[in-house]
Order: C-alpha cells, then sequence, then structure tokens
C-alpha cells in the first residue's frame, strides 16, 4: 500500500495529461516508451549519485541540495533533446506529456529505491513523496521540454543554446525544492498548484498555435498541391518556376522535382488530416501504401540532391512542426 501511495499519483496525472491531449499529438505506446527511458534514468541516477556522495562528506545536505538536482536534471532531459532535435515533438502539449513521463519513470525507481532502503517509514512519508516529490520530477522536467520546444522553435540551428534556459530553470526549482525552505507538506501543496496550472496554460497555448497551424497549413497545402496536379502546370507559378529551373538541372531532375513536390504535399495534407479527425473524435484509417510513398519520397529526395530541395524551399513547407507530422504519419502506419 505504501508503495502505490508514492507512485499512483504521478501516474494518474500522467494518464490525466494523455486524456486532455485532444489532437491525440502522443501515443501510448511513445509514453510507455519513455516512462522506461525515464525509469532507466533513474537507474543510472542512482549508480552515478552512489559514486558522488561519499565526496561530499558527512554534509550530504550539499550533494541533494546542488548536485544531485544537476545530475538527475541531466539525465532526465537527454532523451527529450533527442526527440526535439529527431524532429519527433511536434507542439508544447507533446514535450510536456514526454517530459512529464520521463519525469514519471525516474519517480517510480526513485520511490522504489526508498521504500527498500527505508522499511520503517510511516505511510506520510510516502504520502508526501507521492504528491510532493513524484510529481515535482515530472513537473521540472515537463517545464524543461517545454521550454526547450519552444525556443529550439524559433532557432533549431543553435539547439544547445536553446535547451540552456529549460535546463537551468528545471535544475532551479529541483534544488529550491530540496532546499527544504517549506514543510514538506506545504512543498507538495505547492507542487500540485504551480504543476497542472502550468500545464493546462502549455495545452491551452499549444492547442492555439496548433489550431492556427492546420488552418493555414491546410488551406494552402490543398492549393498548392491542385495546382501541381492539374493538367496545365506550366500555366501556374509553380510551372513557370520549374520551367526556369531548367537551366540549373537536368531534364530529368525536374521531373523529380515536380514529383517531390507533389508527394511531400500529399504526405502533408493526409498528416494534417489525421490531426483533424482526432480533434472530431475520430481515427483515421491505416494507408497500406504509407511505407512505399515515404520510400518513394526518400528516394526523389536522393535525386534531387540538397541543391534540388533548395531550390523547392519556396514552395515547401520545413518548420519544425512541418516535419515532425511527417514523423507522426510514418510512425502511425
Amino acid at each position: 500500500m505504501e508503495l502505490l501511495i508514492s507512485v499512483v499519483p504521478v501516474a494518474v496525472f500522467l494518464v490525466a495529461l494523455i486524456a486532455l491531449d485532444s489532437y491525440k499529438l502522443v501515443r501510448v505506446q511513445a509514453v510507455l516508451m519513455t516512462v522506461a527511458i525515464g525509469a532507466a534514468g533513474g537507474l543510472v541516477a542512482y549508480v552515478v549519485n552512489s559514486q558522488l556522495v561519499p565526496l561530499f562528506g558527512d554534509d550530504p545536505s550539499i550533494f541533494s541540495r546542488y548536485v544531485a538536482p544537476l545530475v538527475e536534471e541531466s539525465l532526465k532531459a537527454a532523451y527529450i533533446l533527442y526527440r526535439i532535435r529527431s524532429q519527433k515533438i511536434g507542439f508544447l502539449v507533446d514535450a510536456g506529456i514526454h517530459g512529464f513521463a520521463v519525469g514519471a519513470g525516474f519517480a517510480v525507481v526513485e520511490n522504489v529505491y526508498y521504500f527498500l532502503a527505508l522499511p520503517s517509514a510511516t505511510i506520510y512519508v510516502w504520502l508526501l513523496r507521492g504528491l510532493g516529490t513524484a510529481i515535482m520530477h515530472g513537473g521540472v522536467t515537463a517545464i524543461f521540454a517545454v521550454i526547450s520546444k519552444n525556443l529550439f522553435d524559433q532557432d533549431p540551428e543553435s539547439p544547445w543554446l536553446r535547451i540552456l534556459p529549460g535546463f537551468f530553470v528545471a535544475v532551479v526549482i529541483h534544488s529550491l525544492y530540496n532546499h527544504f525552505f517549506l514543510k514538506p507538506i506545504l512543498s507538495a501543496v505547492l507542487v500540485l498548484i504551480v504543476v497542472p496550472g502550468t500545464m493546462m496554460v502549455v495545452f491551452s497555448q499549444s492547442e492555439r498555435i496548433l489550431r492556427k497551424w492546420l488552418g493555414v497549413g491546410f488551406d494552402t497545402d490543398q492549393e498548392l498541391y491542385s495546382l501541381v496536379t492539374s493538367g496545365n502546370i506550366s500555366e501556374t507559378h509553380v510551372g513557370i518556376y520549374v520551367q526556369s529551373l531548367q537551366s540549373s538541372f537536368s531534364s530529368e531532375v525536374v521531373v523529380d522535382l515536380v514529383c517531390y513536390l507533389r508527394l511531400y504535399l500529399e504526405l502533408s495534407i493526409q498528416a494534417k488530416g489525421i490531426l483533424l479527425m482526432r480533434q472530431a473524435g475520430f481515427e483515421a484509417p491505416t494507408d497500406p501504401e504509407i511505407q512505399e510513398k515515404f520510400a518513394e519520397l526518400r528516394q526523389l529526395e536522393k535525386n534531387i540532391g540538397t541543391t534540388g530541395k533548395l531550390a523547392l524551399l519556396p514552395f515547401l513547407h520545413t518548420s519544425t512542426r512541418d516535419l515532425w507530422q511527417l514523423h507522426m504519419l510514418e510512425s502511425k502506419n
């Protein structure tokens, strides 16, 4: 019972976050994988911390206040950074969910360790660890993920500089929590107020951005796709631009450029359609040809090369969200 009390609250909070994701941006399997990664991070933290604690002599408070937050937040942040850099996180909502999931997995392992190490602890201790410490672990990593994703979208070319603010905030909050400036019960109450409130703001802001992105992107993609697939493309501004490329590329590459643009737009429209269906409460059917389409897209990308992709930039949407939607579409199928 004591162990359940220490881990159930963070699990319930994570389930609530997934349920609040109206566009279903995050697959349950992916969240479970993230929880497992967080748990693995907890095991690594145990090994690292056990080696570092003896270096601080008879005052373990120095370690818990200043060193442990740095070590533990680094381990939790690593996987989030990987997902952001590999375009597997598209919006603040899924950044927050994956961030909290990493922290949840980490907290479960930590609480299991303390459960085994403190067999005589009262149920009061486990309530505080479940409602306070565990939620704190998930909350600070979610905050790191949201801040880092937001800054990365603004400038994806400087990823290391963009993660420092979020990492600093996570470490400082974790450190302040470990200072015990407040009574444990007050710290737990504060965590239960701040973390849900922060996540509600994040969800609201993210859904507003997502609705705007879907509305503008879907319309422009459809309009451009209609031009590319029309029988008289040569008379459109797309066709005129493509004709201007014939002096720089061979006729075979020009044909591949048009095919690449057509297929890229088709997949982009399909991905946005899936999100719109999810928001309406429907699950889009699986496309049996999706893997063949992505294989063709990669082959065309290879054929046109980097120079060809640069030539198509006036028509391609290549923001982090647009690249994420392709990952989402491919992984769904």
